[in-house]
């Protein structure tokens, strides 16, 4: 989807860039507060800007219907653009039956289930909210999407999408099982690339699970070894349950997962950023910064530069 200055409702000065809300509508609302922001008819917009949210608007915090509630009403009243993110995605997939209905699907989805009551006629209006969600935003000089900007999956995706870059209900189906183009396409889209990991540098995640592929990090450019474009958590253990070494400095099998980024600035979210608030390269920064487990919701405020600046990352607890 693209859009100009003129076409946004409202839009003079720029669009304020949106991180995983993750069911924090108080931090949602905070950071509204703080960027200028007000209630205008039951919905928060500001006289000059545009809000644009990058996904996962939902599971893991404690208010769920409340946030989906605030976006919705700024989406209906043009005062805010909503990316799909991995989490409505997954959301579609299990109200669909298209989900396993495994233990850890079950746990990742739990907050958001127990708001809205599994198959609730709530549950049904919010998810056909979602399936009217857009995969990404090109907005005239900044492009918006979850986790990685890669002109290939778009490409795949080309014959599902409406004009809006939203999905028919024939390629979420098609997405959401694995072994299809399309289901690798918004696998990278939505969860960013992975590499597959030397059996001896596996690693467990936050909730213990193990995983023998590391996310790679498409924003950045320099050598392709693992050292420098895998990334481990900062807090990961090795398979043993003792700290993790660290990943080696030697090449990445090939082909790589994605080319190298070259366009205007994309804003990102996905990947549960910690610490100062600063951009991964010049021309690419994520706004999440694990607002769902405790940390601030970030946006960053683009008012049509070329190369991004940290000045402009804001943040609310």
């Amino acid at each position: 989807m693209t859009l100009t200055s003129s076409e946004a409702p409202n839009l003079i000065d720029g669009f304020d860039v949106i991180g995983d809300v993750h069911g924090h509508a108080d931090k949602l609302a905070a950071l509204l507060d703080q960027m200028g922001y007000t209630r205008n008819a039951g919905a928060w917009a500001h006289p000059r800007r545009q809000a644009v949210f990058v996904g996962d608007l939902i599971d893991n915090g404690p208010q769920q219907v409340a946030t989906v509630d605030i976006v919705r009403k700024m989406e209906a009243a043009g005062s805010a653009l909503v990316a799909m993110g991995n989490h409505e995605f997954n959301a579609i997939a299990w109200h669909r039956g298209w989900r396993e209905r495994s233990k850890k699907n079950r746990e990742q989805h739990k907050a958001f289930l127990d708001e809205v009551v599994d198959g609730s006629p709530l549950h049904d209006e919010v998810v056909a909210w979602f399936t009217r969600l857009p995969l990404w935003f090109d907005l005239g000089g900044l492009r918006v999407i979850h986790a990685c900007w890669d002109q290939w999956s778009m490409s795949v995706l080309s014959p599902h999408l409406a004009n809006n870059n939203s999905m028919s209900e024939d390629g979420l189906e098609a997405a959401a099982y694995k072994g299809t183009a399309e289901f690798d396409a918004v696998e990278i889209l939505l969860k960013g690339p992975e590499v597959p990991l030397p059996s001896e540098f596996g690693y467990l995640d936050k909730k213990q699970h193990p995983r023998v592929h590391a996310r790679y990090r498409w924003w950045r450019n320099g050598p392709t070894t693992y050292w420098h474009r895998a990334h481990l958590p900062s807090d990961a253990l090795g398979l043993d349950e003792q700290p993790h070494r660290g990943f080696p400095d030697i090449d990445l099998p090939t082909p790589l997962p994605v080319p190298p980024y070259v366009g205007p600035p994309v804003v990102y979210g996905h990947y549960w950023q910690t610490g100062l608030l600063q951009l991964t390269s010049p021309i690419t920064v994520c706004v999440d910064y694990s607002a769902g487990k405790g940390g601030p919701l970030a946006a960053y405020r683009w008012s049509g530069e070329t190369t991004l600046t940290d000045l402009h990352l804001v943040a609310a607890e």
